[in-house]
């Protein structure tokens, strides 16, 4: 085939390998979105509390557990949108297949995170794992959490497989160009 049958042709450029800096790249934006806005969510109802009551965060674990859910799902999606964009990819499965690995990245940073927050011990009965105010405030944080993730990994798939380029290349036919002056 001659040169002149490829003009004007777009063609998509496919990798067929894993690009793991944009995974990493989409992980640190989820941390970095859940954090400043996480401690913000956190400051906003932990000012809502009522410190002389007898359970002073009662009530709080519904707010936080709606916030957690909304930017689990907000963070997830732009973080896979980022992964999308910088893996340069050009199908929607293989976003969808980085944004699957941008999330178990990011769930394994969370629980490390988590894990090294909660070293501390505290004591006391309303701490104490078989106080039923206790139990109560684990068991709808732990329904928002996974409320949270489920929602947070389809928004890191969509979010890949929406943010892939197509990048297209055009060949020309050189005699065809006019020049410019």
């Amino acid at each position: 085939m001659s040169a002149s049958t490829y003009d004007n042709q777009n063609l998509a450029l496919a990798r067929s390998r894993t690009d793991w800096g944009a995974i990493w790249a989409g992980v640190f934006t989820f941390l970095a979105i859940w954090t400043v806005f996480g401690l913000l969510g956190m400051a906003i109802f932990a000012s809502s509390a009522s410190p002389n009551a007898a359970r002073p965060i009662s009530g709080m674990n519904w707010g936080e557990s709606i916030w957690a859910i909304i930017l689990t799902a907000i963070a997830m999606w732009y973080a896979g949108v980022e992964t999308g964009r910088l893996a340069g990819i050009a199908s929607r499965r293989d976003g969808v297949l980085h944004g699957m690995a941008m999330f178990g990245l990011s769930m394994a940073a969370v629980l490390v995170i988590i894990a090294l927050a909660s070293t501390g011990t505290t004591t006391g009965a309303e701490t104490s794992a078989h106080s039923p105010y206790f139990l109560n405030a684990v068991s709808t944080l732990g329904w928002a959490g996974f409320v949270a993730t489920f929602l947070g990994w389809l928004a890191a798939m969509g979010g890949a497989s929406s943010g892939i380029k197509r990048r297209t290349v055009t060949e020309r036919n050189v005699e065809n160009i006019r020049r410019a002056a």
